[in-house]
């Protein structure tokens, strides 16, 4: 009952947040108003720009802003013990995630969708603009260069997602063209598609589908990234209507109702127990793991690494890019930022509770072993969480997730290998609903770079050529999905190439992101600071967090470049060169942003009128 009760309160505390703290930052910090003009409108093309309800906005921006990091990040950090892990999901959800969401999503709604980089810009300087741009570069080169290796390990470890995933992109399809040419609403058509969905999770592996399945596990990683890069592509450059939100909004309604289900299964674990066992007993729902654990064998210290390892479910500086760049230019109505932007981080926290949840009480209520014994309780959490090393990889911290909520769906009823699939199918969406948002979003940044290196100077006509290229939205797009097959192209480290071994290049970079994103929600920080100091707003809500996410990202980069990462040595010591370097870069980038900043800051405010925003 311990468990269900703090979901319950978890619960809770997400609903009185939005209805107070969410509500007073939207009425009387921003002002949102219900006749402002939004982007949506004003810039209309049909294609980036579209008038969009807020329902289906939030369908987007929640399966984009999701991915797998609330679930990765939650199942690594409960080795500190599940306490740590709820206080700052919790914590940092309400009072930093979502007031850095809904702030990123109002500064662009007033800068006619722009992203931060490019706000940054105006409101600082124009040299902190390119800076801010070359780290959401990085960052998304990563993201890019890394999901299609992450759906490729999630279809492998859980074969019966494969078809379900690759079918929701011509259903979604179908849906946004039949909506956009009848002028239909979404939902009832976007209900029939889940039914369908749901039925491609309960016959998408059975006879000639199961071996299609197997068929496909075996293609080579590189095979696969190049596919969903491919996709990427596509799905950037068409209009949102056709894919982008269709897609987002039916991923939306499935997650949403995978995730009910499981906090059902949970409940009916809480009163009745787990699935029978082989005996015929229903094993008791128990917190199977340490509330804390302070010092985890092998694992890095919990100050500051607990708050890069859970980012998404707390704070996320990717959700920044997301609010800014594809959200702000869909809203209807002001007043829909704080359902989008406040709302949907809240949901994401509840996801991160969840998952805590399942992998720390969930897995205890059975667990197969490799020998094939069945391990239930604390026995079969150690199974999974005996050391830090015993997490490498994703198969383990996905597994546990997947085992774990498998095991509440089990507890009502539903057969264990169908709750695999239907969680398997989940990581998989968010996983590539983050990577097709995360190409359009790269190609805003290096769109918005090309301007930036145009604007105020006269080019040689190569580099002009060059810049008018890559504004082009094809050319940003080629580059943006060049880079990260280029980098995905290398083998994991430690690995010798070959066709077998090629796509896990994005692996050489993995380590610098927990650190980058979260340096990205500090210095998305900056930017709403600014905003309000010059709209003569309160901003004692923002300061705190702000320096909280500027201190945490550099010192755990500091220490993973000099002092010690994960197995005891520091990058420096193993003679990782490319992340010394990156991570060294990324540190002077910062103190430059931050000095940039400081000297602004000496600046009495200048006129509180709206910054005029060019063409």
């Amino acid at each position: 009952m311990e468990v269900l009760l703090i979901l319950l309160l978890a619960g809770a505390l997400f609903l009185a947040a939005y209805t107070t703290y969410g509500r007073w930052l939207s009425r009387r910090i921003f002002e949102l108003a219900p006749d402002a003009v939004c982007p949506s409108n004003a810039l209309r093309d049909d294609r980036d720009f579209v008038p969009t309800a807020k329902s289906i906005v939030f369908g987007h921006h929640f399966t984009s802003i999701a991915g797998t990091g609330p679930i990765v990040g939650p199942a690594i950090a409960i080795l500190w013990g599940w306490v740590p892990a709820l206080l700052w999901i919790i914590c940092g959800s309400i009072f930093i995630g979502a007031v850095h969401d809904l702030g990123a999503l109002v500064v662009s709604l007033r800068n006619k969708g722009q992203t931060v980089g490019d706000i940054a810009g105006r409101l600082l300087n124009r040299r902190v603009r390119i800076l801010f741009l070359l780290i959401l570069f990085m960052a998304l080169t990563i993201v890019l260069a890394v999901f299609g290796l992450v759906i490729a390990a999630v279809f492998r470890q859980f074969p019966a997602s494969i078809l379900p995933c690759l079918l929701q992109i011509p259903i979604a399809l179908a849906i946004g063209f039949w909506i956009h040419r009848h002028g239909k609403a979404i939902l009832v058509p976007s209900l029939l598609a889940l039914a369908v969905m749901y039925l491609t999770v309960i016959f998408g592996d059975i006879g000639f589908l199961h071996t299609l399945n197997a068929a496909m596990t075996a293609w080579p990683i590189i095979v696969w990234v190049v596919l969903l890069l491919l996709y990427s592509y596509v799905a950037s450059i068409l209009p949102v209507w056709s894919l982008l939100q269709p897609r987002d909004y039916i991923n939306s309604l499935q997650l949403i109702t995978a995730l009910g289900l499981t906090v059902i299964g949970l409940a009916v674990a809480a009163f009745f127990g787990g699935a029978p066992l082989a005996d015929g007993a229903r094993p008791a729902l128990e917190l199977a793991a340490p509330a804390v654990q302070w010092r985890p064998e092998g694992a890095p210290a919990i100050f500051p690494f607990l708050f890069i390892t859970i980012a998404c479910g707390a704070i996320s500086g990717f959700h920044c890019l997301v609010s800014s760049g594809t959200s702000s230019k869909q809203l209807t109505r002001e007043t829909d930022a704080q359902f989008v932007g406040y709302g949907a981080m809240l949901l994401e926290g509840f996801l991160a509770t969840l998952v805590v949840l399942a992998c720390a009480a969930g897995v205890g209520l059975g667990l197969s072993a490799a020998d094939g014994t069945l391990l239930a309780g604390r026995e079969a959490w150690l199974s999974l969480y005996g050391s830090w090393g015993a997490l490498a990889g994703l198969a383990p911290k996905v597994g546990a997730f997947v085992n774990g909520s498998a095991n509440f769906l089990a507890a009502m009823g539903l057969p264990r290998e169908m709750g695999v699939a239907l969680m398997g199918v989940l990581v998989a969406s968010f996983a590539g609903t983050t990577m097709d948002s995360a190409c359009r979003l790269q190609r805003y940044v290096i769109q918005e770079l090309a301007g930036a290196l145009r604007t105020g100077r006269q080019r040689a006509p190569l580099a002009d050529a060059v810049t008018r290229t890559l504004a082009n939205k094809h050319g940003a797009t080629i580059v943006a999905i060049l880079v990260a097959g280029i980098v995905a192209a290398f083998p994991a480290p430690g690995r010798d190439w070959s066709l077998a071994t090629a796509g896990g290049g994005g692996m050489l970079l993995w380590p610098l992101f927990g650190a980058t994103n979260q340096l990205l929600g500090g210095l998305a920080f900056l930017v709403i600071f600014f905003y309000l100091r010059r709209a003569r707003k309160p901003v004692w809500f923002v300061v705190l967090p702000g320096l909280f996410m500027l201190v945490m990202p550099f010192w755990a980069m500091f220490m993973q470049v000099f002092i010690r990462t994960e197995d005891g040595a520091s990058w420096l010591a193993r003679g990782e060169w490319l992340l010394v370097f990156i991570g060294t870069a990324t540190m002077l980038l910062e103190i430059w942003m931050v000095a940039e900043a400081f000297l602004l800051l000496r600046k009495r405010p200048s006129d509180p009128s709206p910054l005029p925003v060019p063409a």
